[in-house]
C-alpha cells in the first residue's frame, strides 16, 4: 500500500495522529504538498462522505475522521501556501438568523472541505446581511444557509432578496438545507440548490465551484 492510500485508510478510520504523521512522512520523502491532498486526504473524505450519504456511517465517524483531515491539513497548510495552490471554491456558510442549531451546519462545512473547498464558517443566528456582507468581502461562490426551525425558514428568501439588492446575484449560489426545508420552498424563494444532506451539499457546492471558474 503506497503512503497515499495510508493516508486516506487512516484518515477513514479517524486515526488523527497517525495521519499527521503520514502527511509529514509524505512531504518529507518528496510527494508533492498538493498530491498528498488530492490523492490521499480528499479520498479519504470521499470515501466517508459516501458512506454517510448511505448511511453506512453516522456522525461520530464523520467528526472522527473530519479531525483526522484537519490534522493532515494543518501540516500541508504552509507548503500549499508557499506554493500558491488555491482552494476548489470558496463558501460562506451559516445557521440563519434566530436559529443556533449547528450540527448540520458543521458536517456540512467538514464535507465542502473534504472537497477541497475554502468555507468560512458564520456560525449560528446570522443575519442575512452578514451572508451578504461576507460573500461580497471574502469573494465567495456560494452562500450555504441553515435552518433547523420552520419559524426561521423564512429568513433564506431575505438571503435571497438582500443577494439581488446587492447586486450579487448573478455570481453567487445560494444553497438551502435543513430539517424543515425541501424543493419546493427552495424553488419558492428562488435559491439554487437544495440537499437533503451534508454528502450532497458537498458535492453539489464542488460542481458548482467546478462550473464558476
Amino acid at each position: 500500500m503506497s503512503i497515499l492510500e495510508e493516508i486516506s485508510e487512516n484518515l477513514q478510520k479517524g486515526k488523527a495522529k497517525i495521519v499527521k504523521e503520514l502527511v509529514q512522512n509524505a512531504v518529507d520523502s518528496g510527494i508533492d504538498p498538493e498530491t498528498v491532498l488530492r490523492e490521499g486526504l480528499l479520498p479519504g473524505m470521499s470515501v466517508i462522505g459516501e458512506k454517510f450519504k448511505n448511511n453506512e456511517v453516522y456522525v461520530p465517524e464523520v467528526l472522527v475522521a473530519a479531525r483526522a483531515m484537519n490534522m493532515g491539513a494543518q501540516v500541508l497548510k504552509p507548503y500549499l501556501e508557499k506554493a500558491g495552490v488555491k482552494a476548489a471554491g470558496k463558501v460562506c456558510i451559516g445557521t440563519v438568523q434566530g436559529d443556533l442549531h449547528d450540527i448540520g451546519k458543521n458536517l456540512v462545512k467538514m464535507m465542502m472541505e473534504g472537497k477541497g473547498l475554502e468555507v468560512v464558517d458564520l456560525g449560528t443566528d446570522v443575519a442575512p446581511e452578514t451572508f451578504i456582507q461576507t460573500a461580497i468581502e471574502q469573494n465567495c461562490q456560494i452562500i450555504c444557509c441553515s435552518a433547523l426551525l420552520t419559524t426561521t425558514m423564512g429568513v433564506m428568501a431575505d438571503v435571497v432578496k438582500k443577494a439581488a439588492e446587492a447586486g450579487i446575484r448573478d455570481k453567487v449560489k445560494i444553497m438551502i438545507g435543513g430539517a424543515p426545508v425541501d424543493e419546493a420552498f427552495c424553488e419558492k424563494i428562488g435559491a439554487d440548490k437544495y440537499t437533503p444532506d451534508a454528502a450532497s451539499a458537498a458535492d453539489a457546492a464542488a460542481e458548482f465551484c467546478a462550473s464558476m471558474f
